[in-house]
């Protein structure tokens, strides 16, 4: 049977596509891969279609056992992959014969990492995705050991390259932004202040959003109650002690909290491999 047994899991791992759109108006959020990028080059490593699922192991610890002849790739942060103790290369396709058991040991750099099977994981699809959304519990259960996975066939002809450049770690993530939609609910100096102070992530971070603190908060302008409206991937909530929470993949759909600035699409990748300890920088383009 073409399968995967899980046999340890690290702290989390979960099953995961590009998410579920269009489903906000019944309170779903989107889910999906925290970095969607990482996610991607897995699957086309592996000649998988981009939606095909793949594993999202979070801080390693992942040990799998294949039960038939198959290619993995893994990418993603920085960590010691190997295969019945050899080591293998990371963004490059890795064979795993039947009964080889691949290990991915605590990223030095970075924090999640992906493994794609070719065929894709076949979990059951919710609302049209196969992704563990982790704040509602929709979609597959997080994995434990002893999880079997079924592999699918979402693939087609092998890619033209069996490599890709994994992307450059930076002792300093500086992350896009565009203020708004709550900006004005904010001093001038706390607008300044977002930009021109260094953040450093917090232990209180998962799939829902990064805590971010600062040696200066961010000030309101505005003291009063803002209704609960819409909320987004990026998206720079600030609770009222002004330390802003920078939304990832199973972000709640609506929030209560005034958003001072938004962190553009294609900064949320690298902001998902943000790991507590981490410090990131803001800038406005």
């Amino acid at each position: 049977m073409r399968k995967l047994s899980i046999l340890q899991t690290g702290p989390l791992c979960t099953v995961q596509d590009r998410g579920r759109s269009g489903h906000a108006p019944i309170g779903v959020g989107r889910s999906g891969a925290a970095d969607i990028l990482a996610h991607d080059a897995a699957n086309r490593l592996v000649g998988n279609s981009s939606q095909a699922a793949t594993l999202e192991v979070t801080f390693g610890g992942l040990a799998l056992r294949a039960e038939f002849d198959t290619v993995l790739a893994v990418t993603g942060a920085s960590t010691e992959c190997t295969v019945d103790g050899v080591r293998q290369g990371l963004y490059s396709m890795i064979t795993l014969p039947a009964g080889s058991i691949l290990t991915l040991a605590a990223p030095t750099s970075g924090l999640r990492n992906y493994v794609a099977v070719r065929g894709g994981i076949d979990a059951p699809t919710v609302l049209g995705s196969r992704s563990t959304d982790t704040l509602s519990g929709i979609g597959p259960e997080v994995m434990r050991p002893g999880t079997e996975l079924l592999v699918g066939a979402e693939h087609a002809d092998w890619p033209a390259a069996d490599f890709i450049p994994p992307p450059i770690p930076t002792p300093t993530l500086r992350l896009r932004i565009h203020y708004g939609p709550r900006d004005d609910w904010f001093t001038a100096r706390a607008r300044s202040t977002l930009v021109q102070q260094n953040w450093t992530v917090s232990q209180d971070s998962d799939r829902v959003g990064i805590r971010l603190d600062g040696a200066e908060p961010l000030p309101r302008a505005v003291a009063g109650e803002l209704p609960s409206e819409g909320m987004v991937p990026g998206g720079l909530q600030v609770p009222p002690e002004g330390k802003p929470v920078l939304f990832l993949a199973d972000h709640p759909v609506t929030g209560g909290y005034p958003v001072i600035a938004v962190v553009a699409s294609g900064s949320i990748p690298q902001a998902a491999q943000l790991r507590p300890g981490d410090t990131v920088q803001f800038w406005v383009g």
